[in-house]
């Protein structure tokens, strides 16, 4: 379970540069995939206005993927002057990430009846086999609302599984929290798991610092880290962990 993960990227407030930042984190955790030697895939985005993402989905597999990225998942804010703001005003823009393990089919059993299946072109690049046949999938699950859509593969199957391997990550996530608020009740706000809306870390720009507000870690270095060494972050961040723990 440890070795597979959803990467679930939204850009939050601030609009376009909201969009491009959300583009920013993407290509770090493409960046530091590639270095640590995991698989990277696209399962599904939509892109900004002018660059980045409105929202990304992706697959991240290889050894130690899920504790290795478990942290990152809540709300990222980045400080900096947008390339589009005239003025030279430093902005404030978020976005979510959310990091799911991949659960294996046996470990939570979906109701067939419980989905609603629709295909549709894929769209975009990729020759005639996108315009013509109907590879996309869209996975309505309608007990709890989410919908699950996956493009990225070239055959209707492949997709279908994509979308699927998501919804049951979600499923469980949602599972885990209830259970997790049964037991924890009101101590769940100490702890913070499951509160994605929580601002976890800070990208400063004018200072040149990445603040990591729940283990208060600081580093310098922005642009080193996006361009894909985070585990520079990952590893105060891990030690911290360690600190509290003993």
């Amino acid at each position: 379970m440890t070795n597979k993960i959803i990467l679930e990227i939204r850009a939050g407030t601030g609009g376009d540069e909201a969009a491009i930042f959300a583009g920013d984190l993407v290509r770090m955790y493409q960046k530091y995939a590639a270095k640590k030697g995991w698989a990277f895939t696209i399962v599904d985005s939509s892109p900004g206005t002018i660059g980045g993402y409105k929202t990304f989905v992706g697959r991240v597999t290889g050894e130690g993927t899920y504790d290795a990225l478990k942290q990152e998942s809540g709300t990222h804010r980045v400080q900096r002057i947008p390339a589009t703001e005239k003025a030279g005003r430093v902005h404030t823009s978020t976005a979510t990430v959310a990091i799911l393990p991949e659960i294996e089919p046996k470990e939570l059993v979906i109701n067939p009846n419980d989905i609603e299946v629709s295909f549709s072109r894929a769209g975009g690049p990729g020759g005639q086999n996108v315009n013509k046949v109907e590879t996309a999938v869209r996975i309505t699950h309608k007990p709890s609302g989410i919908v699950i859509s996956s493009r990225a593969e070239r055959s209707q199957h492949a997709n279908r599984e994509a979308a699927m391997s998501i919804l049951r990550a979600k499923l469980y996530e949602i599972q885990k929290e209830k259970e997790f608020e049964q037991i924890a009740g009101e101590r769940k706000q100490q702890v913070g798991t499951a509160e994605r809306a929580e601002k976890i870390r800070t990208y400063n720009f004018p200072d040149d610092r990445i603040a990591d507000h729940r283990f208060n870690v600081k580093i310098h270095g922005i642009e080193r880290v996006l361009d894909g060494d985070l585990g520079i972050l990952l590893e105060k961040i891990a030690k911290s962990v360690r600190q509290k723990t003993n």
